[in-house]
């Protein structure tokens, strides 16, 4: 097992990729905290979790509140006395981040809060803990739209002014800095830049069959991507097959960012 006596932390874990890496990594042995906004949601993953013989506990808690991340990290080490890995996967779209009276603003706000400040703010209070286990593993959720534009034929929110780009790629740039400010600690930070996948994210967008076929038609490989492809990049990340690998964007997006 790759995770053997590992602890682990994934954010946004009740559904979508987060689910996805929580099932996984308990099946390759960690011991695993889901955490979600949604209680019920982060129930769900947990108890799939545990009827399948794994061990995990969920954690219900917003990103976007300091207390709430700091309660996420005490509850690996107040269930499983310590930390290892954390998976920043929690995140928001600009469709789904507000209610649909915001405006402009408060989309933004919302948006950089969660995608962003959230993965600042679960990693600050992580940190420590993985120095007391002498190092560990951070994987944080970008996207490839972190790295490139939104093409014009896919609708894009607020247009040029979508928050969604720019608090992708801060994860990008904040995986960066973290990876070479504490690999000398032992503590490997490292980012996924998944495609398009299917989930809840991009529901709206792939009910319109056209649009889909265009989401699609931006892939080499001839489809969109699935959440367990993207956990088994954040297994590789967290695990040690990966120990030489620290602040690198992983492209995992079907030759996306190729074209």
């Amino acid at each position: 097992m790759r995770l053997a006596k590992k602890v682990a932390l994934v954010t946004g874990g009740g559904s979508g990729i987060g689910r996805a890496t929580a099932v996984l990594f308990a099946r390759e042995g960690a011991q695993v905290v889901v955490a979600d906004k949604s209680e019920d949601s982060a129930r769900r993953t947990a108890d799939q979790i545990n009827s399948a013989g794994g061990q995990a506990v969920c954690a219900a808690g917003d990103v976007t509140r300091s207390e709430d991340a700091e309660a996420m990290v005490a509850a690996a080490i107040d269930s499983f006395g310590g930390l290892d890995v954390v998976v920043n996967s929690a995140g928001v779209s600009p469709r789904n981040a507000t209610s649909p009276e915001a405006d402009e603003d408060e989309v933004w706000d919302a948006v950089l809060d969660v995608n962003l400040t959230g993965t600042y703010r679960v990693s600050k209070f992580a940190v420590p803990q993985l120095l007391r286990r002498g190092g560990g593993s951070i994987v944080n959720l970008a996207s490839i739209i972190g790295v490139v534009g939104y093409p014009r034929e896919i609708p894009s929110i607020l247009g040029a002014f979508n928050p969604y780009p720019p608090s992708k790629g801060g994860v990008v740039q904040l995986t960066r800095n973290m990876a070479t400010q504490l690999a000398a600690d032992g503590i490997r930070v490292n980012c996924i830049c998944p495609g398009y996948v299917e989930s809840n994210l991009i529901a709206t967008l792939i009910a319109d069959p056209a649009m889909h076929q265009k989401l699609i038609d931006r892939h080499p490989i001839g489809r969109l991507g699935k959440p367990e492809e993207i956990a088994q990049a954040a297994l590789f990340l967290a695990s040690d097959e990966s120990s030489f690998v620290t602040g690198a964007p992983l492209m995992v997006d079907g030759g996306y960012t190729a074209l």
